[in-house]
């Protein structure tokens, strides 16, 4: 059989580990090696290869991971303007080349009909590769069991709502049960820390009060309502003897949680999303009904949150960077919500900005090179079982390579993007840097700003176990 074999030549190579500069071999879909430009090593590839790319003046770097999307998510009596297809495309675009997405156990039934419900979705869709968590809604002796087995074939991770009750919500000892569980199979417990049952105290009075606009949606749900539950959270992964990852953390308040409890050395991780860097209650705010872009939960929050993210992002107490992408349309789906801010669907686009705002960090000054690869790359990647093959350039890595402008300007807006939603979160912004060219598992999906990637090249992609546990 034929070797295929790429050369990524005079770029910088940007690990979350080290920046090299340094030729990349890559054969038949893996790093094969790296070697120092202008070696005698690195001149010998130059004949034998099927394509050169040149990437003077660029950053090589890892594909970005993004460990939490919701492609074709049923919320509010719809569905995210997504589907697999247009949004693993979106994903290349952005220089993400693997997604986490997340099946849905529906009440009353398996964790397994869930599971196979995705993978129908996305089978034979994706322009990138995929894997899955499982969000387990009902909580009964049989998904326990089936906890076990989802552990065992590479689904690793499974996601529990303490907010959205009648819908997601599990009550403390359902999450006890589960965390039990987790903590001898392996599994990854994921927590939607807010307090739901007392948001919706509020979100009753506030619209009695007459309280309907979409900047209401970030009142009810308070900060303290995050740090509790993200509180609670992490005592009864305590009480379990289990692993806690607490997604879309948006408050300073939550953040010291975490970061308490990790210096008492517990296995207690936490995520943040651009939208918690980069928006705030300002957006919710916009005149008409415009704040209803905003609607995601858990809440933007006021400005001065933003510094305490980034912090927490730069000591580790937050380590990963995901989007949570979860589209609505806002002609016919956030217009749900007119007159009632909690019948807004709940979610942001993002998952193609979320490479080029993280470098925007970069270029601010709020985060290091090495830290924005680690965050988007690396550190995702050994979160969800999935390092080294992906999250890193090293020596039997999956060649899912991005060759990075880190002086191109870019002005963000729906009118250029690709995700299937018909505005931006972040329309007018002006960024620094910008995905060029992408390789996912050896083959170029973008190539110098065009697609030419295809539904179905990406790959299902079991994972194992959290790379952070001993």
């Amino acid at each position: 059989m034929s070797t295929t074999r790429t050369l990524i030549r005079n770029g910088l190579v940007i690990t979350a580990a080290d920046e090299t500069h340094a030729d990349v071999l890559i054969e038949d879909g893996r790093i094969a090696a790296l070697a120092a430009h202008g070696s005698a090593v690195a001149a010998s590839w130059t004949a034998g290869a099927d394509r050169t790319i040149d990437a003077t003046g660029k950053y090589v770097i890892p594909g970005g991971v993004d460990a939490h999307t919701h492609m074709d998510f049923p919320f509010g009596g719809t569905f995210s303007s997504d589907d697999f297809e247009s949004g693993t495309r979106a994903a290349a675009w952005g220089g993400t080349t693997t997604i986490v997405d997340f099946a849905v156990q529906t009440v009353g039934h398996a964790l397994r009909e869930g599971l196979d419900a995705w993978h129908a979705k996305a089978d034979g869709k994706c322009a990138v590769d995929y894997a899955f968590h499982m969000i387990v809604s009902d909580v009964n002796d049989r998904s326990l069991k089936e906890m076990d087995l989802l552990v065992e074939e590479g689904v690793t991770s499974f996601k529990l709502f303490m907010a959205y009750p009648g819908v997601l919500y599990s009550d403390d000892g359902r999450i006890l049960r589960a965390m039990q569980r987790a903590s001898v199979s392996g599994g990854l417990i994921m927590m939607h820390a807010e307090n739901g049952i007392a948001i919706d105290v509020l979100v009753e009075q506030a619209l009695a009060r007459g309280e309907t606009d979409p900047r209401h949606h970030g009142e009810v749900r308070k900060v303290l309502l995050e740090a509790e539950a993200t509180h609670r959270a992490i005592q009864l992964a305590r009480v379990a003897g289990a692993p806690l990852y607490v997604v879309h953390v948006s408050a300073e308040e939550a953040v010291a949680e975490l970061a308490a409890a990790r210096d008492k050395g517990l296995d207690v991780f936490g995520e943040t999303c651009p939208q918690y860097l980069f928006l705030s209650t300002d957006n919710l705010a916009e005149p008409g009904f415009e704040g209803a872009k905003y609607v995601c939960s858990t809440p933007l929050r006021p400005r001065e949150h933003q510094a305490a993210l980034w912090r927490g992002l730069r000591t580790d107490d937050l380590q990963v960077v995901s989007t949570d992408h979860c589209p609505f349309c806002f002609t016919g789906q956030k217009e749900l919500g007119r007159g009632d801010f909690s019948r807004i669907p709940n979610g942001l686009p993002g998952v193609e900005n979320r490479m080029d705002l993280l470098h925007q960090g970069v270029v601010d000054g709020h985060i290091g090179r090495r830290r924005w690869i680690d965050i988007a790359c690396a550190a995702p990647a050994r979160m969800f079982g999935l390092y080294p093959r992906k999250g890193t350039i090293a020596p039997g890595s999956d060649a899912d390579v991005v060759l990075y402008d880190p002086h191109a300007e870019q002005t963000l807006s729906a009118t250029t993007h690709h995700m299937n939603v018909d505005y931006s979160a972040y329309e007018g912004r002006t960024v620094t840097g910008q995905v060029e060219t992408v390789l996912s598992r050896g083959e170029v999906v973008i190539d110098r700003r065009t697609f030419t990637g295809r539904a179905g090249h990406g790959l299902y992609t079991p994972r194992s176990t959290c790379q952070y546990l001993n």
